[in-house]
């Protein structure tokens, strides 16, 4: 499975086996979650805050230095996730522009009868008084994806000299994708919010998976061999995180 645990809207509940600590970097209060157990010492940070992993008899002065050892770096992380833009909720009405692969789509709304249409980049409502014009949205844009994605699995399996699986979509908060050998392949739909080559990542990515069901070296050969760009879309993918609209 895609193990890239990458969030997108909701922030998880940080883990019960770690605990809040507080250090003074740079004459700022810097909160982290710590937790012990771990082979190494390591840090993390993304938009839950900064997190210290480390092995059970570490000390309290290991830690705090190995923090004060990349306080700089830290300091830097924690202003640029401040500053990074949250998810926007687009109220979708007549007139909205949409992120869609490398361009825009622009919604009509019409009266009718809850009915969606593309008339090339232009996304036709037709809707009833009382319709959920964000429903009707995601519906054409799922099946905008789903279309999208299967031309993209097609290419990538073809280039494994694989059999294409079953694609279907996924609306999961905390992956792009999965695969499984019995239940195919599975993307998120909301990727067709980012430019091509961020879902041809993704689905690279799990076409690799068919024949490496792994995160080992073979994989990322597999990988490489068929998206050879793989690392920069896999930074860039994870800033993109927060830029996703939510209909």
């Amino acid at each position: 499975m895609f193990h890239e645990q990458l969030q997108l809207f909701r922030l998880p509940s940080p883990p019960a086996a770690s605990k809040t600590r507080h250090l003074l970097i740079g004459g700022r209060i810097v909160d982290y979650r710590l937790k012990s157990g771990t082979k190494r010492l390591s840090m993390h940070i993304d938009e839950r805050g900064l997190r210290i992993n480390a092995p059970t008899r570490t000390s309290q002065n290991e830690i705090d230095g190995f923090v004060h050892l990349h306080g700089d770096w830290v300091l830097k992380k924690l202003a640029e996730l401040a500053n990074a833009s949250q998810p926007r909720h687009v109220a979708v009405r007549d007139g909205t522009r949409l992120p869609m692969l490398d361009g825009e789509a622009e919604v009509r709304v019409l009266p009718g009868a809850n009915r969606v249409r593309w008339i090339g980049s232009q996304l036709v409502l037709e809707a009833r008084a009382d319709a959920d014009l964000g429903q009707l949205a995601t519906r054409a844009l799922q099946k905008r994806a789903l279309a999208h994605f299967g031309e993209r699995l097609a290419h990538y399996c073809k280039a494994l000299g694989l059999a294409a699986p079953k694609l279907s979509l996924s609306s999961a908060h905390t992956r792009w994708g999965s695969c499984s050998k019995h239940g195919g392949i599975r993307i998120n739909w909301r990727l067709i919010h980012l430019p091509v080559h961020l879902g041809d990542y993704v689905v690279a990515h799990e076409v690799a998976h068919l024949r490496e069901m792994n995160h080992g070296k073979r994989f990322w050969a597999t990988v490489e061999s068929i998206y050879p760009e793989w690392k920069t879309a896999r930074i860039e993918l994870k800033e993109r995180t927060t830029s996703l609209p939510i209909l």
